[in-house]
């Protein structure tokens, strides 16, 4: 597959920064090759996979992925430093969102379409179809290093579209064992190609007028920059980060919400879109919030991923440690309260964080903190409270608690978001659902059957009897 000469990315474990592994990477004359082979099978039907193909394959693929689970789930642990327990969960998911995209394939139908409604459509009959919208280029996060590929990855396979899929630098060993045990399943290896570049080849690839759908999962800078440059006629879906806001009202279970919102904000360190971030208690009880959510993060242990005792992993890159840093020294000396954490424990990671009351117009509290940092608010009027919330250009998922329909109805109506939780945290997810951010957050729907919808487009026949 490769030369001598060939660049190569060395990964390397985030805690230890130890080189675990190291991956080809691709220049623009193999990508152009690539988009070449792409447009070629999407021009010439005649070359297209039949359903029963791609099912077959898939199928075989959620074998192959259940057949090597500890592998990947190390793998994701070692590459991404998310703990192992929720690695394993994410292999899990990945395998049921393969199934997903299989009982999709049955459900990607047409319609009949009513002609005889005027006199001018009468003596016609006319339905549509679903065709594969063309070439698809997915660029992935790290965060989720196996699941996120497979949201993007098999949706294309399922629907027929060659794929090209580009990881995250510091996280492709995932995607690269996913793409190899796509053809081990049986798919043929023009339809799906592992193309890791940098940032110029990938700009030109993700640009390239060849592209008929544009996948990007990750920071809301590099999405909008690049949807502003797709070639006319490239669809696209971005899924960006949010700053989640998750409001509490008097009658909430306070003893039944400290674990979710524990587990919300820093599960997999914070390094989640939808993470727990503001925390709004009504000022009688939001030192108290504050106390016992600081008292679960004091509980956490924080250290390598691979450890089966882990609780939180390291931050990705170093870099990262140094900005949290720096966020919370900063909301710190303007006046945030630090109830658990607020330092670094070392180059690779960071102390699970809660602030109360940090200032409105520090970063904790108005951009994706992406790390372990909870902020705890108080609020005196609940209004005031869900505008507090939504005053900022991001908005994707948010939750409530409380025993009072009333106060349940009031967020899920009020509130600027796709998903409304209520008594559980803000970054609840299952994959079939629609997942997909506001404003700044995003643009167009997640879901393996949603992005399938996406990568799909209708053809009628009109037949005039």
């Amino acid at each position: 597959m490769s030369d001598m000469s060939t660049e190569m990315r060395e990964v390397v474990n985030p805690y230890s920064l130890e080189v675990i592994g190291s991956v080809p990477m691709s220049g623009w004359d193999e990508v152009n090759g690539m988009l070449d082979v792409c447009h070629g099978l999407a021009t010439d039907r005649s070359k297209w996979l039949p359903a029963y193909k791609r099912i077959e394959v898939l199928k075989k693929l959620a074998e192959l992925m259940r057949a090597r689970f500890d592998e990947l789930a190390y793998l994701i642990a070692n590459e991404g430093g998310k703990p192992l327990v929720d690695a394993r969960v994410e292999v899990d998911r990945a395998i049921d969102g393969v199934g997903l995209a299989i009982h999709e394939i049955g459900l990607m139908t047409g319609k009949e379409i009513p002609m005889d409604l005027t006199a001018a459509g009468s003596g016609r009959i006319a339905f549509t179809q679903r065709e594969p919208i063309g070439v698809v280029i997915a660029a992935s996060a790290f965060n989720h290093p196996l699941n996120l590929i497979v949201h993007q990855v098999a949706p294309a396979i399922a629907t027929g579209c060659p794929v090209i899929v580009k990881p995250a630098g510091d996280t492709p060993l995932s995607c690269k064992a996913f793409v190899d045990m796509l053809y081990e399943a049986g798919l043929p290896k023009e339809w799906c190609h592992f193309a890791l570049c940098n940032n110029q080849v990938a700009e030109q690839m993700v640009t390239d007028g060849r592209v008929a759908f544009f996948s990007f999962i990750g920071s809301a800078r590099v999405g909008w920059m690049l949807r502003s440059k797709l070639a006319p006629g490239t669809r696209c879906a971005l899924e960006h980060g949010g700053v989640a806001p998750v409001l509490i009202e008097e009658s909430a279970d306070v003893d039944a919400m400290i674990p979710l919102l524990a587990k919300g904000g820093f599960y997999h360190s914070g390094q989640v879109c939808v993470s727990v971030q503001r925390v709004f208690a009504p000022r009688s009880m939001a030192q108290s919030v504050a106390e016992k959510l600081a008292a679960e993060a004091s509980k956490l242990k924080v250290g390598d991923a691979t450890d089966e005792t882990v609780d939180c992993g390291p931050l990705i890159r170093p870099q990262e440690v140094d900005r949290v840093e720096e966020w919370v020294n900063e909301a710190v000396e303007a006046g945030a309260k630090v109830l658990a954490g607020g330092k670094r424990l070392g180059d690779t990671t960071y102390a699970p964080t809660v602030l109360l009351d940090p200032p409105a117009d520090v970063r904790v509290s108005n951009m994706e903190i992406f790390g372990p940092v909870v902020c705890v608010y108080s609020y005196d009027d609940m209004d005031d409270a869900i505008k507090q919330a939504n005053g900022l250009p991001f908005a994707f998922q948010a939750s409530v608690f409380t025993k009072n329909l009333d106060v349940a109805m009031k967020a899920v109506q009020n509130f600027d978001a796709t998903a409304v939780m209520v008594n559980d945290h803000t970054a609840f997810r299952v994959d079939w659902m629609p997942f997909a951010g506001r404003r700044q957050s995003g643009y167009n729907t997640g879901g393996i059957g949603y992005t399938m919808h996406d990568m799909t487009q209708d053809k009628m026949a009109v037949i005039k009897l």
